[in-house]
């Protein structure tokens, strides 16, 4: 048996939304990592949904105006398949972008470290650093020079 259950999830787009089965149907994958990986385990991955929507609008906007690397909130019904494998699956309701992705996101990398997003851009040294919420938190003038950018963020220095 199945069990349901109807919340929100916070989470990035993986894959660029594709047109589900029937008219007004639309699926992607969510990623959605742990509210406070620094408190938890180092090792807990982070976790990916299967979202499928039947609402035409929804289907819309995911269809014509959500890319790679959005930012997103979804509220919908969760089932976690009988096979502890599969990922579980959302049957999303409602879409709230929190947070678009940068436009020239195609010719970037997003990684994520822990809390942390870092742009990778193979145009330039510097890798620009944010929390996963979305705040600045600085540019580091190298790959190798990212841990200590964080490191001195999470000690107060703003730099």
């Amino acid at each position: 048996m199945n069990s349901q259950t109807h919340l929100a999830i916070d989470g990035y787009v993986d894959a660029i939304p594709a047109p589900g089965t029937g008219w007004g149907t639309a699926t992607f994958d969510l990623i959605h990592s742990p509210a406070d990986a620094d408190r938890i385990a180092p090792d807990v991955p982070d976790t990916v949904y299967a979202c499928t929507t039947a609402d035409p609008r929804i289907a819309d906007v995911l269809l014509r105006e959500i890319r790679t690397g959005d930012l997103l909130r979804v509220t919908g019904t969760v089932v976690q398949a009988d096979d502890p494998t599969a990922p579980p699956r959302v049957s999303v309701d409602s879409l709230e972008v929190l947070e678009a992705a940068p436009a020239s996101l195609y010719e970037l990398l997003l990684e994520r470290f822990g809390n942390y997003v870092v742009v990778f851009d193979a145009d330039r040294d510097q890798v620009p650093v944010f929390t996963a919420s979305g705040h600045w938190v600085g540019e580091a003038a190298s790959p190798d020079a990212i841990s200590d950018l964080i490191d001195a963020y999470e000690e107060g220095d703003t730099r």
